[in-house]
């Protein structure tokens, strides 16, 4: 009765409020989760030049985006050139180097990554990473042990821009159970951790489900002899949503749950898989997904 839990650090904001908050939350109830870190320019407001798309624009109202986030972070980088991260709060970021938690590799630009990586010249994707694996490395005393692509925006192209780094495993896409990609019948890149249940801004609003509703809505998609793997983000579970998360904690533990960081989930054997891409109820735009093979 496992739940992988992954905590996703997107901006200034998050790093500075609810990264620490997540931290204290986690670390009075003994758990141990995978922290995905942001470092680089915040530019997250940036995202507001997708306002014309339906479907964005329907997730913004559904989550009120305005007052879960804060305006700070929805004009990030817009008005104003975005604050790089690990120069500006680099007490925040080391604090979390202090503890037991697995450390992993987000994103240098959040923004770039999650808009445009999938048409980058593969040398700046390279940079891209290796930056933030810097970066993160220099703020928190310790190597980066993982990674995952904003937005669960990758590709097969991308998988191997990060093969030189020695990452234990990946967190790039959406689906069940984990599994090693092959690309053209040869490995690429670390093993798959895919997330499988539904983050709070995907359930927020849909069926009529409120803030109320969002965790016990999230619980119903845990499996109890199944693979869990959930994701929280510093800007939400570790900001407005705070009070929720912690109480959606202790309704779990109390049921027997506990919660690990996704490098427990990786066994010893990994299956062979293909990833794809495709789309998750609740979600702007396409995402990571492994592939279903059919035999």
């Amino acid at each position: 009765m496992k739940i992988g839990l992954r905590v996703d650090v997107d901006t200034y904001r998050g790093t500075r409020t609810g990264l620490p908050r997540l931290q204290d939350a986690l670390d009075r109830r003994g758990i141990c989760a995978s922290f995905f870190l942001t470092v680089g320019p915040d530019n997250m407001g940036r995202h507001l030049r997708r306002i014309f798309r339906p479907t964005f624009l329907l997730k913004m109202f559904r989550s009120g985006a305005g007052s879960l986030y804060g305006w700070d972070i929805l004009l990030r980088g817009t008005l104003w050139p975005g604050p790089v991260i690990h120069r500006r709060l680099a007490w925040s970021i080391r604090r979390l180097g202090d503890t037991g938690h697995e450390i992993g590799n987000h994103a240098w630009d959040h923004h770039l990554w999650q808009a445009k990586a999938h048409r980058l010249p593969r040398e700046r994707v390279i940079e891209q990473i290796e930056r933030a694996h810097e970066a993160i490395a220099l703020s928190t005393g310790r190597v980066p042990t993982c990674i995952a692509a904003p937005g669960w925006r990758c590709k097969e192209s991308l998988l191997s821009t990060r093969e030189q780094f020695g990452y234990a495993y990946a967190s790039d896409c959406r689906g069940e159970g984990v599994f090693q990609p092959v690309v053209e019948d040869q490995p690429a890149g670390p093993p798959q951790v895919p997330v499988n249940l539904p983050t709070w801004d995907e359930v927020i609003g849909v069926n009529k489900c409120t803030r109320l509703d969002a965790f016990p809505a999230i619980a119903s998609n845990i499996r109890r002899d199944g693979y869990n793997v959930l994701t929280v983000h510093a800007e939400c579970e570790g900001g407005a949503a705070a009070r929720d998360f912690e109480q959606f904690l202790d309704v779990m533990i109390d049921q027997g749950w506990s919660f690990v960081p996704l490098g427990e989930l990786v066994p010893d054997q990994v299956e062979s898989g293909h990833m794809t891409t495709g789309w998750i109820p609740g979600r702007d735009g396409w995402v990571a997904m492994r592939a279903v093979d059919v035999t």
